[in-house]
């Protein structure tokens, strides 16, 4: 089964500034906005805002 282009694998980068990234899928069809996520940011040790770069 091929990899669709409606579900693009995305980076999130901390906006902490610390460097730190997650790597995710998402839906263009459903979120075509730049993702945001509150994720956990280890080198600031607490839940931060990661948005989607290109």
């Amino acid at each position: 089964m091929a990899r669709s282009e409606a579900r693009p694998v995305v980076t999130l980068r901390s906006t902490a500034g610390t460097g730190q990234s997650y790597v995710t899928r998402k839906s263009r069809r459903n979120t075509p906005d730049r993702l945001v996520l509150r994720k956990f940011d280890p080198v600031v040790g607490q839940h931060v805002p990661f948005r989607e770069e290109h």
